[in-house]
């Protein structure tokens, strides 16, 4: 029988997390993750965000992996609820994105450290690669935290590791002492301006997070109709469009460090969030155009279709530009007329933006 094995220690860094959440900076005891490795199952290197990550060979040649992931739970649009993160894996294995209503029949209980959790099995044909892929991903959320599961990889593989998969989470537990609020040392810092982490920027390659440099929040134009509003302690900035018959848009503004998990994965992550198809690498250039901004080379995307949570038409305009180091994102969502009567405005407030 497999032996219960420790991940690696997960400490925080001090003062990185947002206001609010639980102090985990004087912990006494390193955090350990314990469980039972199912045979077969090999240790991987941790990498970003991972508090535990494995590899699982098949016949073939075929592969999978898993991953374990802890972010705060009060990230809004990334861990407070599961139909976003859905939506993003069914969008990684080519399905359309489902509604709320839609997402509680996808949904299995399982249980995590003896708690229970959601489950979510997704299978199709990767858009990069065209093979049958599926994906397991379970959530479980505990003292502040969202812990994130996730075996992807071959179809065939992923549906036989399946019960090995329940089995593992059923065998984690938190080492004495443990303090379920912190996170691997291999966590991007979220630090910065105002302790601010944007919501709606990008996810990063499972569930991600992004930090701000904590630069001042650049100058711009803000176009006349467009009203300011909080945006959470996670925006840079938030404002409210809207048009005839109270028919509305949003214009989010946020900031990730590096390429905010890159193009590919965040134009797919948009088009699941219009019910849309994921695209493949090649094809790429036909929803993204490159765009000339005073800071410097960016690129913008034009989306139409069907809002996943309620069915209504809707578009998306959204830029985004590498600077020193980190990617801005600046998108406006909404009712199709609207975005439309507010296009214009709308790039003429990413012109005028200065860092």
């Amino acid at each position: 029988m497999a032996k219960e094995q420790p991940s690696a220690q997960a400490q925080v860094q001090p003062g990185g997390l947002p206001p609010g959440h639980p102090d985990t900076s004087s912990a006494a005891t390193p955090a350990a993750l314990q469980y039972k490795l199912p045979a077969g199952w090999q240790e991987a290197p941790l990498g970003e965000m991972r508090a535990a990550s494995f590899r699982v060979a098949g016949k073939d040649g075929k592969q999978a992996e898993v991953s374990v992931i802890p972010l705060p739970a009060n990230l809004p649009g990334m861990t407070s609820g599961d139909l976003d993160n859905v939506n993003r894996w069914r969008g990684q294995v080519g399905l359309p994105g489902v509604s709320e209503a839609e997402l509680a029949k996808l949904a299995e209980s399982v249980e995590i450290a003896g708690q229970s959790a959601n489950l979510y099995e997704q299978a199709g044909t990767n858009p990069g690669s065209g093979d049958k892929s599926r994906i397991l991903a379970a959530v479980m959320r505990r003292a502040g935290m969202a812990w994130f599961f996730k075996m992807t990889g071959d179809d065939a593989l992923v549906a036989s590791e399946k019960p090995a998969f329940v089995e593992f989470l059923k065998s984690v537990s938190f080492g004495p002492g443990m303090a379920q609020t912190q996170l691997p040392p291999s966590h991007p810092p979220i630090v910065g301006q105002a302790s601010r982490l944007p919501t709606d920027g990008p996810m990063m390659t499972h569930v991600g997070t992004a930090a701000s440099s904590g630069q001042p929040k650049p100058n711009w134009e803000v176009p006349s109709g467009w009203k300011e509003i909080p945006g959470g302690q996670f925006l840079v900035a938030k404002f409210v469009v809207t048009g005839a018959a109270n028919a509305q848009a949003n214009v989010n503004v946020s900031m990730s460090p590096g390429d905010g998990g890159g193009m590919l994965a965040n134009i797919n992550r948009w088009r699941s969030q219009l019910s849309l198809t994921p695209v493949a690498e090649a094809d790429l250039a036909k929803d993204v155009q490159p765009l000339d901004l005073p800071a410097g080379k960016a690129s913008v995307a034009d989306l139409a279709g069907q809002d996943a949570k309620d069915g209504q038409k809707s578009r998306l305009v959204a830029v985004v530009l590498p600077r020193s180091g980190e990617t801005w994102f600046y998108k406006l969502m909404g009712n199709a007329q609207v975005v439309e009567q507010e296009k214009d405005a709308f790039m003429k407030f990413v012109q005028s933006v200065k860092y």
